[in-house]
């Protein structure tokens, strides 16, 4: 049995978990709060935790990219894409009108995670631009509060995992205001896991610190990758939390670990004084449409 921390039950990361470990047997624990996500793996009471970085609506998420860098040492053993499918969640009886029709304008707030929140902002400024927006930790919660609150006018932005677990209606679904909104998850934990897809491809993602004195030291780093053809997927400046105007890059290197080329470049950007920390390497799987990933 495989043991997993995840945010709350029913929210994006819970459906994204069952999507690509649906077929392992799975012991899934659920918090609250991402920090004690991160610390149940890391205190050894599960075996890997499930943490969304990056959002193609929203960016990355730097308290989750933080965590990883700042608090914990755990490697990614595992990337997965899925989309962040957004539904306005509710009581429809709570909101027909007279003539049988779902009436919008009595809903009085609406309940989500910030940043699902941010994700469907078109559709609540076009259809509910009356109602309050209250944040809350996970879309899970959200629609946990609506169902506790019976009668006044509540909706919860959230999955149709969520909506079934707390007995409520879709009164709405997919209202992101794009069609193309995926979210990036990685499965971090100290052993690796092999899963029964094929993965799409490899990636290695590093931390780099830059010298101080060095002028030009982020072009040299590039360059190292550059003239060995190694494709970035990603790169990122966050503070180092050390000194004000410090910087770490994290990168994404589309190749595996074991990879003589890529061992090359760490090992020229290690010689021109910089700090290399491998943060994991691992695979990655696409969302296919066809269900098939």
């Amino acid at each position: 049995m495989i043991r997993i921390a995840a945010l709350p039950s029913g929210s994006v990361s819970h459906e994204a978990l069952l999507h690509i470990m649906g077929e392992q047997p799975l012991e899934i624990t659920h918090h609250k709060m991402i920090a004690d996500v991160f610390m149940s793996t890391a205190q050894g009471k599960t075996d890997y935790s499930v943490i969304p970085i990056e959002n193609t609506i929203e960016g990355s998420v730097s308290l989750h990219m933080d965590w990883l860098v700042h608090e914990v040492d755990i490697p990614m053993q595992l990337e997965w894409v899925y989309p962040s499918i957004q539904n306005l969640i509710g009581n429809h009886a709570e909101f027909v009108s007279s003539d049988g029709q779902l009436d919008y304008s009595k809903i009085t707030k609406i309940l989500s995670h910030p940043v699902a929140m941010a994700q469907c902002l078109q559709f609540i400024r076009a259809e509910m631009p009356q109602a309050e927006l209250e944040h809350v930790g996970s879309t899970a919660e959200a629609v946990q509060m609506v169902s506790q609150n019976p009668g006044k006018g509540w909706a919860a932005i959230g999955t149709t995992l969520g909506a079934q677990k707390y007995n409520l209606d879709i009164l709405a679904n997919r209202i992101t205001d794009h069609d193309n909104n995926h979210t990036r998850f990685v499965l971090i934990g100290n052993q690796p896991i092999s899963i029964t897809k094929d993965a799409d491809h490899q990636k290695t993602s590093i931390l780099v610190t830059l010298t101080e004195d060095f002028a030009g030291a982020l072009h040299q780093v590039l360059a190292a990758f550059s003239w060995r053809k190694l494709n970035l997927s990603r790169i990122e400046s966050r503070p180092t939390k050390k000194k004000l105007g410090t910087y770490y890059f994290y990168i994404d290197v589309l190749d595996n670990r074991n990879s003589v080329l890529l061992n090359a470049a760490i090992e020229e950007i290690e010689a021109l004084g910089c700090q290399v920390r491998v943060l994991g390497s691992y695979p990655c799987y696409e969302y296919n449409l066809a269900g098939k990933r």
